[in-house]
């Protein structure tokens, strides 16, 4: 029982990691420039880089943006 716990928490947050590197991947582009599907192959270690790469790519933002961009800090 205690695994399945822990996988449902594992397969939530990946979901989770998931989504809020699609988003990041197209901010500002009118397409992704990566098939959001093959980022289900990462693992964790692979997608928490990768978004964490993404953040500090963001560069200089509008206080819009920036406001819209820390709902994803949240998961770190």
């Amino acid at each position: 029982m205690h695994t399945e716990n822990t996988q449902t928490k594992e397969t939530d947050l990946k979901e989770t990691l998931l989504a809020d590197i699609e988003k990041l991947i197209a901010y500002g582009r009118e397409e992704p420039t990566i098939n959001p599907a093959l980022l289900a192959y990462l693992d964790m270690d692979d997608l928490i880089s990768t978004k964490r790469t993404l953040l500090e790519r963001v560069g200089e933002l509008s206080e819009e943006d920036k406001v819209w961009l820390e709902q994803f800090k949240k998961y770190e």
